[in-house]
């Protein structure tokens, strides 16, 4: 059976997981890349993701592996493995295999944490990382609420996603928008800017959607992608709401999304409903254009008419995350 999609991984930082959601000294097995991979803070509080198969005699770190000081150890012969993929210890050999002494054994990739996320950079070839996370500062001020997380695995890719904001005319078909939304792009380096705004259904006082469309409200949204795994929005009313999306390969036919919302703590009773009310609103819009990702193929050259938003420009902008 042919693949639904013939493209491979571009590279960039993709989040793997919550900082909070891993403690000191533990360990996962975490599949992302087309790879089985193994995630383990050391005992210093140092994250770290390496592939996950011993070189020794080929067990899973992740299942059984120890954290020892900064390294994990293999629960097969207890070979030891730190953060930068080089053996630490050999507990029963006189030397160190000539193979393994001073040597890099298992892939690691470039690890950093921000935005209450952890983020590995990948590139197939194992180049260093040629641009950075961008810092959400909402996300570290105590003047904003706590995080609320949804998550959903999909088989599609990294680039779907993407081209559906670029996507203008299905906001209206799929997701009952009043009229299409006026948006302006802005493309540099690795970075994508849209503003867009629009009118979009109201939200009653109970902080429920109208999707009659008898009424509206203007929305303006600021949206940020940095390279392919990192979209920063700013959706704003009376009231703000920022979102950061994460889209990390589970391989080259399946996508794990995460959004993450954060909300001004000063705000009234009444405006907290509203912003609940948005947050629930672009959550079921995902889940809306869920089926037609998994459900449509990608075309390389599709019949695009004038009113179907810069997707052309976004394909060419995202060009430059592939390795052929």
């Amino acid at each position: 059976m042919s693949k639904r999609y013939d493209k491979p991984i571009p590279f960039g930082w993709y989040a793997i997981e919550y900082c909070e959601q891993l403690k000191v000294g533990e360990v996962k097995p975490l599949s992302y890349f087309g790879k089985e991979l193994v995630l383990f803070r050391s005992e210093t509080g140092e994250a770290a993701l390496l592939d996950a198969y011993c070189p020794h005699l080929g067990a899973h770190l992740g299942h059984g592996g120890i954290v020892q000081g900064e390294s994990i150890s293999c629960p097969f012969h207890a070979w030891k493995f730190d953060g930068n993929g080089m053996c630490t210890n050999i507990p029963y050999a006189k030397r160190m295999p000539p193979k393994v002494d001073g040597k890099q054994v298992v892939g690691n990739y470039p690890v950093v944490e921000r935005n209450q996320m952890i983020w590995a950079w990948y590139h197939p070839q194992g180049d260093e990382p040629s641009f950075e996370v961008e810092v959400v500062e909402e996300l570290q001020s105590e003047q904003w609420t706590a995080i609320d997380t949804f998550d959903w695995k999909i088989n599609t890719i990294t680039q779907e996603t993407g081209e559906n904001a670029a996507d203008i005319a299905h906001f209206v078909t799929v997701h009952s928008a009043v009229e299409m939304p006026n948006g302006k792009v802005t493309l540099e380096g690795h970075r994508r800017c849209t503003l867009m705004d629009s009118e979009s259904a109201a939200i009653d006082e109970q902080g429920t959607v109208d999707r009659s469309g008898d009424t509206t409200d203007s929305v303006r949204l600021e949206s940020w992608n940095i390279g392919p795994g990192q979209t920063i929005q700013r959706f704003s009313r009376m009231f703000d709401i920022i979102m950061l999306g994460t889209i990390t390969p589970i391989d080259d036919q399946s996508i794990h999304l995460r959004f993450i919302f954060t909300l001004p703590k000063e705000q009234s009773e009444m405006n907290k409903l509203f912003t609940h009310g948005v947050r629930d609103e672009i959550v079921h819009q995902v889940e809306q254009d869920i089926p037609i990702w998994e459900n449509k193929v990608y075309l390389e050259s599709p019949i695009l008419c004038d009113g179907d938003g810069p997707i052309a420009k976004y394909r060419k902008w995202f060009q430059q995350f592939y390795v052929s």
